[in-house]
């Protein structure tokens, strides 16, 4: 069982996991603009910082003996991370749109800081 906060800090670490593979994706993209110069050096500093709160999580995560397992993709518009803890295996279900939404404010965030 995940309690409150331990549960907090899991769905941060997902929201900035699934940030940093949507910034690796897109990056393709931000190369090919015309102002590439302009726009790379501000994806890299998000990049990093958005990096940076993902070990660290991870690393707490890792201390009270949490982690990801896998993550299945069940339907057109769901989700199930398998989680491992000291106890017990937990599968979360997550809306995969509420998760985009989210994931987009999470960087929003973290340009604006």
């Amino acid at each position: 069982m995940i309690k409150g906060e331990d549960h907090r800090i899991l769905h941060q670490y997902i929201l900035l996991d699934m940030a940093i593979k949507s910034l690796q994706q897109d990056y393709p993209a931000f190369e090919n603009l015309k102002m590439a110069k302009v726009f790379l050096p501000i994806v890299d500093d998000l990049l990093k910082s958005i990096r940076n709160d993902f070990y660290n999580k991870k690393r707490l995560l890792g201390q009270r003996g949490i982690r990801v397992v896998k993550w299945v993709k069940t339907s057109e518009y769901f989700s199930e991370v398998t989680i491992a803890t000291k106890g017990e295996d937990v599968v979360l279900q997550y809306a995969k749109q509420a998760l985009k939404t989210q994931v987009e404010e999470l960087i929003s965030n973290h340009l604006n800081n």
